[in-house]
């Protein structure tokens, strides 16, 4: 059974999205490139997370990373609590927090979320929000417990989880698993990230996520997201499809992502 503490050395090697740019690390232009290029690869994210709609309220942000969202939630007028787990991923988000002078919005703290309540103070908050974060620690389960600690009847919880029927699940099993689905979930952990090696990587049914979530009001739930780059290209910074998205219609790619996309979109209430 992998670790807590495997997942953090993991992040540590390599913070999510730290590639994003060829610019000085650490720089404006670099982080204003890393942004740019997160949100051009997955335009779904600014809809789903609606940075504006939380101006003057409080936001939870569960796994902040290197802090693209973050900066976004603090930008539109949030005061934001930022977890991360990764202590390199975290020096980052503060740094982009200094360059664009909002560190006296966010309150930054390093600790696994599977105990939350131990390092973060527990208080009420409008907007309780993880993406693509919970699916990477041992217990999600746990998670979940925490998250409703600081949750009152009107906080919205928006959370992105892996899906377990989508695109990429069938790719991966394809190309790295030879149709062996009987190790799908020995795959998907490796190969869910740009970095090979993920120790841990659940992916989810929407039934799953139903039960996972069992003490919550599933508001919404949807998938999203096919990655359609030619992976060669895209380390390069080049944006080509493959070939077999290049011919298809947008509407029908779109279709497709909301079929067999990558991401498991859930908004619930307490």
């Amino acid at each position: 059974m992998k670790t807590v503490e495997d997942v953090k050395n993991y992040w540590n090697n390599r913070p999510c999205n730290i590639r994003h740019s060829e610019k000085p690390s650490g720089t404006k232009e670099y982080f204003d490139d890393v942004e740019w290029r997160k949100y051009f690869v997955e335009p779904h994210i600014p809809a789903f997370a609606q940075f504006d709609k939380w101006k003057g309220k409080k936001v939870l942000e569960i796994g902040c990373g290197i802090g693209t969202d973050t900066i976004n939630f603090a930008r539109a007028g949030a005061k934001v609590t930022a977890v991360e787990l990764s202590q390199e991923s975290l020096k980052v988000a503060k740094k982009r927090a200094e360059i664009f002078g909002l560190l006296n919005s966010i309150t930054f703290y390093n600790g696994n979320a599977e105990e939350l309540s131990k390092f973060v103070p527990v208080e009420k908050y409008d907007l309780v929000y993880s993406f693509g974060v919970i699916h990477h620690t041992p217990h999600p389960e746990r998670v979940i417990e925490e998250i409703k600690k600081y949750c009152k009847g009107d906080t919205e919880v928006r959370i992105m989880l892996y899906s377990k029927w989508c695109w990429k699940t069938f790719w991966i099993l394809i190309k790295y698993g030879k149709g062996q689905f009987w190790k799908a979930k020995e795959l998907m952990a490796r190969y869910s990230e740009a970095q090979i090696g993920s120790p841990v990587s659940y992916v989810y049914s929407f039934s799953d996520v139903r039960a996972l979530m069992r003490d919550f009001k599933i508001i919404q739930i949807y998938k999203d997201h096919i990655f359609p780059y030619v992976i060669p290209k895209y380390i390069k910074y080049e944006y080509q499809y493959v070939w077999y998205f290049r011919w298809m219609p947008r509407p029908l790619f779109r279709f497709l992502e909301k079929k067999l996309g990558w991401h498991t979109m859930i908004i619930a209430k307490i």
